[in-house]
């Protein structure tokens, strides 16, 4: 069960600020790529061991004053219906306003854990003025200020405690979740997979309104397909269906082994796959990269070269991917991505023999080891895979702490020569020997 966290409020009462500041435990150790952050507005992060997923409903407003209003009850019945927990925030410097108490009977009916968050309270003084808040019925209120910091600890201690436990039970079958923005084609996809309209597209609201899990049992393959492609009936909000979306995908993407990001060929890939690509690698799933509407493109002899070449360029660092053109109309290479995927979740769930290990790696170390720095020499002793769901290893040395990024990438770079990871994140560790 994901655990995804949801703020929500009117524009101004500081829901980006609170959402960079709660996100940041995670972004410390994440490098950052240019055009990736610019818009992105859901980021994992942790607290007390607990993980979970941030979203800022206020980045998926649109910015004309006559859609916000509208934009804002739409995500609040969003929120109610696929958030774990929901952040109501408000202002304590404007006090309670028309829209803050439309929010608030909207989520007083709602079963969902709701805080009510003052922002803005600098001091003691505005602790006093906060009261109001209370007046909406919603139980507990939180005075913090998102800038400085100051009660965001209180408040994140009281959300964790309303996560569900993750009791799943281990699904026996590969499973596979095709993920992308709207209208890439998910539905004709799994349409074409399945050789029957089993996901009606229709523009009725609420068509698909859970993602779907089919077990698929065809052509030899045999493994779980979660979907993920349908959507409510578009309004004249076109925010809140990428919004929607990104609830739907962050659910689907948790439970699957392999995800099959599908991008638009027409299109190219947009800062909004950047953003799901790298939620799939903080997350350590396998990924295929499914380039969907390829019969609708105009080629020459280099064009799918160059394709992969430009999204390889967006996806960088995590290049070791694979790229699979394909068209839903026309069932063009549909059953190769299966097997592509099939690959993948091979070598995510596969352990290379320690010995094995050490006789590639260790030759490789002595030959380029780590640079010295301040005149000290890492020594690497010895490698092990760490058994766990997703490529993880240990290199012992007698310095881990001089081990720098670029030297890990070397070596996760050779062990992808050398033992085929290819769609799968990796994480190194350097441990005191």
């Amino acid at each position: 069960m994901s655990n995804i966290v949801a703020i929500v409020g009117r524009p101004n009462v500081g829901k980006s600020t609170l959402f960079n500041r709660l996100s940041e435990s995670r972004k410390a150790i994440v490098d950052d790529f240019s055009g990736v952050t610019r818009d992105r507005h859901y980021e994992t992060a942790e607290w007390i061991g607990k993980k979970f997923t941030i979203i800022d409903t206020g980045g998926y407003v649109a910015n004309s004053e006559d859609q916000f209003e509208a934009a804002i009850r739409e995500q609040v019945i969003i929120a109610i219906e696929e958030a774990s927990v929901i952040i109501f925030m408000v202002d304590v410097k404007t006090g309670i306003t028309d829209l803050d108490d439309e929010i608030a009977s909207m989520l007083r009916k709602s079963k969902k854990p709701v805080f009510v968050v003052a922002n803005k309270v600098d001091n003691n003084n505005l602790i006093a003025e906060a009261s109001v808040f209370y007046s909406f019925g919603l139980g507990e209120l939180f005075c913090i200020s998102s800038v400085t910091g100051s009660g965001t600890g209180e408040l994140l201690d009281e959300v964790v405690t309303h996560f569900e436990e993750e009791f799943e039970e281990p699904n026996p079958l590969p499973t596979y979740a095709f993920l992308g923005r709207p209208n890439v084609g998910k539905s004709s996809i799994i349409n074409a997979l399945l050789g029957k309209d089993r996901n009606i597209v229709t523009p009725i609201a609420g068509t698909t309104r859970d993602s779907i899990e089919i077990e698929y049992n065809q052509f030899g393959h045999h493994f779980t397909l979660i979907d993920t492609a349908g959507l409510r009936k578009k309004t004249k909000v076109s925010e809140n269906i990428e919004f929607y979306s990104v609830m739907r995908t962050i659910k689907a993407l948790e439970k699957a082994d392999v995800c099959i990001l599908m991008i638009d060929a027409t299109e190219g890939i947009e800062s909004q796959d950047i953003n799901i690509f790298k939620l799939i690698e903080k997350n350590h799933k396998g990924v295929v990269v499914l380039v969907n509407k390829w019969d609708l493109v105009e080629k020459d002899t280099k064009t799918s070269k160059e394709f992969e070449e430009r999204i390889r360029e967006k996806l960088a660092p995590f290049v070791d991917v694979p790229i699979v053109f394909t068209s839903a109309l026309t069932k063009q290479r549909v059953m190769k991505a299966i097997e592509v995927a099939n690959e993948v979740y091979t070598n995510k769930t596969k352990h290379i023999p320690t010995s094995k290990l050490n006789d590639v790696m260790l030759e490789l170390i002595q030959n380029y080891p780590p640079p010295s720095l301040k005149g000290k020499y890492v020594k690497i002793k010895f490698v092990t895979q760490i058994p766990g769901r997703s490529p993880a290893f240990a290199f012992f040395c007698n310095l881990p702490q001089y081990v720098k990024e670029p030297y890990k990438r070397y070596l996760e770079n050779k062990l992808r020569e050398n033992f085929d990871f290819t769609g799968v994140p990796i994480t190194i560790f350097m441990r005191q020997k």
